[in-house]
């Protein structure tokens, strides 16, 4: 809800592309309610240029402004998650804000078959993997996903690799034909052989099966909102690697805020990801993460699960006011 002001108060469009690199990202935004101590670097990815007519910037300016004008605003989260941020939009607009979240988690709650079938996936999963990670010790694996959109140069694809390599866990990581920009994704053969007995590479799976197998230890991932919201429901800490969009934001709220999350800086270099890796399966800020992961699943569940759920409360109160409501006949 803050995009306008931010242009106004002068933060965005930068003035030039030094701002990309002097330091200017690092810029606290002690103002912006309900997030305490976000910088600049932490908003979404569109803020950052220096084009006026930036079309996405202009656009979320224009939609946020329409959401004062709705009737209800729906969001896929629940009440104890982000209650900072939920107490301070409702303050900020006029219509009622229901948090009626996890929906993957209140998907589960429907007896009907055919909405049990809908997947949001973009890709067809391969669920070979579910039979790999079966042979696989409890907690013991890395899950990697960048999502569906997230691409990466060949050096960076390189590094990755090698700083998985190096920490000697077993992963599956879903790599895309297409998460090269502009180039196949092929990992040199050495790590294909060194890796062989305790790697498995697939072009998708079904992820929410996945990260709620026993086997999954940590997740690295691009921090889209439905990936960081599957990670928190099922347990999973996490490596974040935010790409674009409003990932920056997930990544600093999973770290920050969470305590759930570690980030992996964006020039991506092999040692630090071996480090973060090893730490995130076997040191003790991952135990510390993993005893975190655990209590917001438990927190989700309860939003959905029970009939006192916030989420449950949420979700009848929306259809009360605005689809069984006389003033809707």
């Amino acid at each position: 809800m803050h995009y306008a002001q931010l242009m106004e108060k002068g933060y965005t469009p930068f003035k030039d592309e030094s701002y990309f690199t002097n330091g200017y990202l690092e810029t606290e935004l002690d103002w912006v309610k309900g997030m305490k101590d976000i910088r600049l670097r932490d908003l979404p990815s569109f803020l950052r240029t220096t084009n006026p007519d930036e079309f996405m910037l202009k656009y979320v300016i224009q939609e946020t402004g329409r959401a004062k004008q709705a009737s209800a605003i729906i969001l896929n989260t629940f009440n104890k998650l982000e209650e900072e941020a939920l107490t301070a939009l409702q303050s900020m607009l006029p219509p009622p804000v229901y948090a009626v979240g996890p929906l993957q988690l209140l998907q589960r709650e429907i007896e009907d078959k055919t909405v049990k079938s809908i997947s949001s996936s973009l890709w067809k999963d391969d669920d070979a993997c579910l039979g790999w990670l079966d042979k696989n010790q409890p907690n013991s694996v890395v899950y990697v996903n960048f999502g569906s959109i997230t691409v990466m140069s060949p050096d960076q694809l390189v590094e990755f690799a090698w700083g998985l390599t190096n920490s000697k866990k077993p992963f599956l990581w879903i790599l895309r034909p297409d998460i090269v920009a502009g180039e196949a994704a092929i990992l040199p053969p050495e790590i294909l052989e060194e890796t062989k007995d305790r790697g498995m590479i697939s072009s998708w799976c079904p992820q929410e099966k996945v990260l709620n197998h026993p086997a999954i230890g940590g997740f690295l991932t691009h921090c889209g909102w439905n990936s960081t919201l599957e990670s928190i429901y099922s347990g999973v800490p996490m490596l974040c690697w935010p790409f674009f969009a409003e990932q920056p934001t997930n990544c600093w709220f999973s770290c920050t805020k969470l305590g759930v999350g570690m980030e992996i800086d964006g020039n991506v270099e092999k040692g630090a990801v071996e480090r973060l890796v090893r730490e995130l399966m076997d040191g003790e800020k991952g135990k510390e993460m993993k005893k975190k992961a655990m209590e917001w699943k438990r927190l989700a569940e309860d939003a959905i699960s029970t009939p006192n759920g916030s989420s449950c409360l949420n979700l009848q109160r929306l259809i009360n006011d605005h689809l069984l409501s006389p003033k809707r006949c």
